[in-house]
């Protein structure tokens, strides 16, 4: 299993490196999403409240982390997916598509925070903390977005069944991260944030399970 998952993560970035223009696309989006709040609200670095600044970064991240994730099954057509049905099994599929979206979305929310940071100034106390509540929650958003997307594309890719249907697994996640990094810019000790961490963890594992049960019935049909 573990040589077909690394075999298609490769396929995914060769894909997505022959079709720069969507991952430019979404790079493009986090840099001018950030500049344009800058614009918008006339913040200065360092004048932007710490609630703010944790509100906008979080909803920059969820829209990027969207738009990324949302073609993980949009762009595969029907051929393709019949010749993947042949040679992989279903579990290595959808684990590689969550570990890609992944990685994916952690760069993305990588460069977010780099760009928040020169633009809008850095009030994170806990870098540690923060850093880690970002891979928690970037393999939040990638799991339950990469198995939605997957049963979008089963409706005939729905946009708006996609939207539907992440909303109720989306919100929990973004409500423990933005609760964590609230705490990491505030500099609180990690012992407050233990409860809220442990639960996004649970949230994971509970989307990631779920989606490596189901999605081979999906993928079946």
């Amino acid at each position: 299993m573990w040589k077909e998952i690394s075999v298609l993560i490769r396929k995914e970035i060769t894909l997505e490196w022959r079709q720069k223009y969507a991952l430019n696309g979404i790079l493009l989006y986090v840099v001018s999403a950030v500049f344009i709040t800058y614009l918008s609200v006339g913040a200065k670095m360092g004048s932007l409240s710490v609630p703010t600044w944790n509100a906008l970064y979080w909803i920059i991240i969820l829209f990027s982390a969207v738009n990324a994730v949302a073609k993980s099954f949009v762009q595969e057509h029907q051929g393709r997916q019949l010749y993947y049905y042949m040679i992989a099994s279903p579990e290595s599929i959808i684990l590689s598509k969550i570990l890609y979206n992944t990685g994916l979305t952690l760069i993305l929310a990588l460069l977010g925070y780099s760009v928040f940071s020169v633009i809008l100034g850095n009030p994170v106390q806990d870098q540690g903390l923060f850093l880690l509540n970002l891979v928690l929650g970037s393999v939040g958003f990638s799991a339950s977005l990469t198995m939605v997307s997957g049963i979008a594309s089963k409706a005939g890719n729905n946009a708006t069944l996609m939207a539907i249907l992440s909303f109720p697994v989306i919100m929990p996640i973004l409500l423990m991260a933005i609760r964590i990094s609230k705490n990491a810019l505030d500099g609180l000790d990690w012992s407050v944030s233990v409860d809220k961490l442990l639960t996004l963890l649970a949230i994971n594992a509970i989307v990631g399970v779920t989606g490596y049960i189901l999605f081979p019935y999906l993928w079946r049909s």
